[in-house]
C-alpha cells in the first residue's frame, strides 16, 4: 500500500484546487478521480464567476490558486457585472469553453510538483482512533495518508431525475458513489440530502438566432488572473436573451403531476436561488414570462445551454415547452434537462480549517458541505488543500476572516450557521463587501499567499509592481493641479460642473461621473506626466480611482471591523459547558453546545443565539 502526505478525493472544482494547494505547499499528494478526462467539469452552466462569485475567484487567484488561471485560458466571452453599481458590486464573470476548461485544467495538474493521480472510485475510509489514516478503492486498492479531503460533489448516492424516470448516478453518464456516506453515519456523522438540477442541451445548429436577443461581452476583455494577459484569448462568442411565454408555462403544467420536485420523489431540498423551471411557474403563478439565456457552450461546438429552465420533467413535457419558445420552434437536443438527489453533510461538524470535528486530518470540501456553485466549491478546496498541509506539518490553521475574504464569509457561514438548502454567495452575505472588492483581492490577500509559501517569486512581482503603480498614481493626483481650460470641456461633457480656478487632480476624481481613465485620454499634460511614470493599464488606473472616490466610506467600514473584531479575539474553551449558564435560552444553549464556537464573534453569528445569550457570556467570561 502507497502512503501518502494527503489524499484528495473527486477530481471537481474543490478536489483540483485541494490537490493542487496541498501539492504545491509540499505535500506529496494522490488525487483519486472516477473520469481523468473530466478534470472540474461544468456540469451545469458552463460560466466562472458572476456576483460575489467572480470576488471568491479573483481570492483563489491572490492565493496562488488555480481557477482564475483556467478560466482566462479558456474564456469565450468575459462581462463585468453590475458596473452601473459602485465598485463593491462589480463581479467579473466569464463564459468557458466547457472541454478546454477541464482541458487545462488537466494540464496544469500533470505539471504540478508532488502530485500522483489514480482513476478509481473511494469506497471508504480507513480510521484508527478518530484519526483518518487512507481511503479504499472499488478496484480493493488501498492507500495509507497523514490527511484525506473529500471533495465527493453530487456523487454519494446519486439519484438522478427526469419525469417518472430515475437513474443512479453522479452526473449524466456518470455512475454514483457508495459505501462512504454509510460508514461516516455509522462513525456518528450527520448525513442529509440535497437537490441541484440542469437544463436541457439544444442543438445550435436548429436555432433561430434572429429572433432573439444578442448579448455580446465587454468591448475591452479583462481577466480574472493578475497574471493572465488580456491579449492572448480565444474567439469570443455571444449569449442570447430569450423568454418564456404562457404558452410555455401552460405545457409545463400539464408535466407537473408527474414532477418528481411536487410529487414527493424528490426529498432532497433544492436551491432557493436557482429553481427549476416548473418551480418558477408554480411560485410565480401571477407571472407570464421568465428571462432565460442561451449560452454557448465553446468555440468547436454547436451545443447551447439554456440558462433558466433547470428541470426535472418529463422528456416529452420538456421538449414540448421548449418548441414554444420564440427562435426554438424547430430546435433539436441533445439530452434533457434533470435533477439529481445526493448526500451531504452537515458543516457545523467542521472548524473553521474544514477539518471534521469527529475524525482528525479528515477534511470536507464543496458540494459535500451543503454549498451549491464551482467558486464556492473551488474555494473551500483551496483551503482544504492548505489546512491539510499546515495540519500534518503541526502549523497553525489558515482561516481567513470574514473582514479579509468572501472565501472567510462562506466558510463561517456553513461552520457557524449550517445550511438548509444550497449555499450560494452573494454580496449581501459580506457585511464588509466595500473592503472585499474584486479589484483589491490581491492586496488583501497575495501577502498571506506569500507567507504561506503557495504564492510564488514570479506573482508576487507582479503583485508589487501594480499595488506600487496604483499608489505612485494616487499620490500623482494629491499633488498634480489641474487647469478650468484642460479639463472644462471634458466636465461639461460629463454633465458636471466647470472648474472656476485650478484645483488638485483628487478634487476633480472625487465626482463620480469623473473617471481617471478617461481623463487620462483628454488632458494633455496629464498624458505627459503619465507616460513618464509608465502606468498604462486601465486596472491601475481604476483601482487608484476607487481608492480616490471612496477612501472616506473604505475607511469607516475598515473602523467597524476593527471595533466588531474583538469579539474574535474573546476565546471561549472548546469543552465549555454551556448547561450550567441557566441565563442562556434554551435554543442557545443547545446550538452552542452542538457547533461549540470557539470565539464569542463566532458565537454572536449562531442563528437563534440572541445579544442577551452573548451578554451573558460576556458577563461570565468577565468581559
Amino acid at each position: 500500500m502507497q502512503e501518502y502526505d494527503v489524499i484528495v478525493v473527486g477530481g471537481g472544482h474543490a478536489g483540483c484546487e485541494a490537490a493542487a494547494a496541498a501539492a504545491n505547499l509540499g505535500s506529496k499528494t494522490l488525487l483519486i478521480t472516477m473520469d481523468m478526462t473530466k478534470f472540474a467539469s461544468m456540469s451545469c452552466n458552463p460560466a466562472i464567476g458572476g456576483i460575489a462569485k467572480g470576488q471568491i475567484v479573483r481570492e483563489i487567484d491572490a492565493l496562488g490558486g488555480y481557477t482564475a488561471l483556467v478560466t482566462d485560458k479558456s474564456s469565450i466571452q468575459f462581462r463585468m457585472l453590475n458596473k452601473s453599481k459602485g465598485p463593491a458590486m462589480w463581479s467579473p464573470r466569464s463564459q468557458c469553453d466547457r472541454a478546454i476548461f477541464s482541458q487545462e485544467w488537466r494540464r496544469m495538474l500533470e505539471n504540478t510538483k508532488n502530485l500522483d493521480f489514480w482513476q478509481d472510485t473511494v469506497t471508504s475510509v480507513f480510521i484508527e482512533n478518530n484519526e483518518i489514516k487512507g481511503v479504499k478503492t472499488a478496484l480493493g486498492v488501498g492507500f495509507y495518508s497523514k490527511a484525506v479531503v473529500l471533495t465527493n460533489g453530487t456523487f454519494l448516492n446519486g439519484l438522478m431525475h427526469v419525469g417518472r424516470n430515475q437513474v443512479k448516478g453522479g452526473r449524466a453518464s456518470e455512475p454514483a458513489s457508495y459505501g462512504l456516506s454509510e460508514q461516516l453515519l455509522e462513525a456518528g456523522f450527520v448525513v442529509k440530502r440535497m437537490k441541484t438540477g440542469t437544463p436541457v442541451r439544444i442543438d445550435g445548429r436548429s436555432i433561430d438566432f434572429s429572433k432573439m436577443q444578442e448579448q455580446k461581452g465587454d468591448d475591452e476583455i479583462e481577466t480574472f488572473s493578475f497574471m493572465s494577459d488580456a491579449s492572448k484569448h480565444l474567439p469570443q462568442k455571444s449569449c442570447y436573451i430569450v423568454y418564456t411565454s404562457s404558452n410555455v408555462h401552460n405545457q409545463l403544467r400539464l408535466g407537473l403531476k408527474d414532477s418528481p420536485l411536487f410529487s414527493g420523489t424528490i426529498k432532497g431540498v433544492g436551491p432557493r436561488y436557482c429553481p427549476s423551471i416548473e418551480d418558477k411557474i408554480v411560485t410565480f403563478a401571477n407571472k407570464d414570462k421568465h428571462q432565460l439565456f442561451l449560452e454557448p457552450e465553446g468555440v468547436e461546438t454547436n451545443e447551447f445551454y439554456l440558462n433558466g429552465f433547470s428541470s426535472s420533467l418529463a422528456l416529452d413535457i420538456q421538449f414540448t415547452a421548449l418548441r414554444k419558445i420564440e427562435g426554438l420552434e424547430n430546435c433539436k437536443i441533445f439530452r434533457p434537462g434533470y435533477a439529481i438527489e445526493y448526500d451531504y453533510f452537515d458543516p457545523t461538524q467542521l472548524h473553521h480549517s474544514l477539518e471534521t470535528k469527529q475524525v482528525a486530518n479528515l477534511f470536507f470540501a464543496g458540494q459535500i458541505n451543503g454549498t451549491t456553485g464551482y467558486e464556492e466549491a473551488a474555494a473551500q478546496g483551496l483551503m482544504a488543500g492548505i489546512n491539510a498541509h499546515q495540519k500534518i506539518n503541526r502549523k497553525e490553521s489558515f482561516v481567513l476572516q470574514r473582514d479579509e475574504a468572501y472565501i472567510g464569509v462562506l466558510i463561517d457561514d456553513l461552520v457557524t450557521k449550517g445550511v438548509d438548502e444550497p449555499y450560494r454567495m452573494f454580496t449581501s452575505r459580506a457585511e464588509y463587501r466595500i473592503l472585499l472588492r474584486q479589484d483589491n483581492a490581491d492586496v488583501r490577500l497575495t501577502p498571506k499567499g506569500v507567507e504561506l509559501g503557495l504564492v510564488k517569486a514570479d506573482r508576487f512581482a507582479v503583485f508589487q509592481k501594480k499595488w506600487n503603480s496604483i499608489n505612485r498614481l494616487v499620490e500623482f493626483a494629491s499633488e498634480f493641479s489641474i487647469k478650468p481650460e484642460f479639463i472644462n470641456d471634458y466636465l461639461v461633457s460629463k454633465e458636471t460642473s466647470e472648474l472656476r480656478q485650478t484645483v488638485k487632480l483628487k478634487t476633480i476624481l472625487l465626482r463620480t461621473q469623473v473617471s481617471f481613465f478617461e481623463l487620462l485620454q483628454v488632458i494633455s499634460p496629464l498624458q505627459k506626466v503619465v507616460e513618464e511614470l509608465e502606468l498604462q493599464t486601465k486596472e491601475v488606473f481604476d483601482a487608484a480611482d476607487i481608492l480616490i472616490k471612496y477612501e472616506s466610506y473604505i475607511e469607516r467600514e475598515r473602523l467597524v471591523a476593527d471595533k466588531i473584531k474583538r469579539l474574535e479575539h474573546i476565546s471561549i474553551r472548546e469543552d465549555f459547558d454551556y448547561t450550567k449558564l441557566g441565563s442562556l435560552s434554551t435554543e442557545a444553549t443547545q446550538k452552542l453546545g452542538r457547533i461549540k464556537p470557539k470565539t464569542i464573534g463566532q458565537a454572536a453569528r449562531i442563528s437563534g443565539v440572541s445579544p442577551s445569550d452573548i451578554n451573558v457570556l460576556l458577563v461570565y467570561l468577565g468581559r
